[in-house]
């Protein structure tokens, strides 16, 4: 786990907006969307639709919503920040 993951989970025992999240780390659009990305593949991280609806993985449409979705660690997320 890099650094920068562990950061980004880190965030996430809560759900939380792109914005919240970009806005507490002080990432760039771009690399906090990479990070959620490789997060979201590894499955560390759900994406939801709202504060209180997971998406499941075949219907998340990441590039085109990544910005729209709401974020938190997975159970095997939190194991792997844990972990470490």
């Amino acid at each position: 786990m890099t650094d920068e993951e562990f950061d980004l989970l880190d965030e996430l025992y809560f759900v939380y907006s792109f914005e919240h999240i970009k806005v507490e780390l002080e990432w760039e659009t771009e690399s906090l969307k990479k990070a959620l990305k490789v997060l979201v593949d590894k499955g560390w991280v759900n994406c939801f639709k709202t504060v209180h609806e997971v998406l499941p993985k075949e219907e998340v449409e990441f590039e085109s919503n990544y910005d729209q979705y709401f974020y938190l660690a997975s159970k095997a997320g939190l194991f792997a920040h844990n972990e470490r």
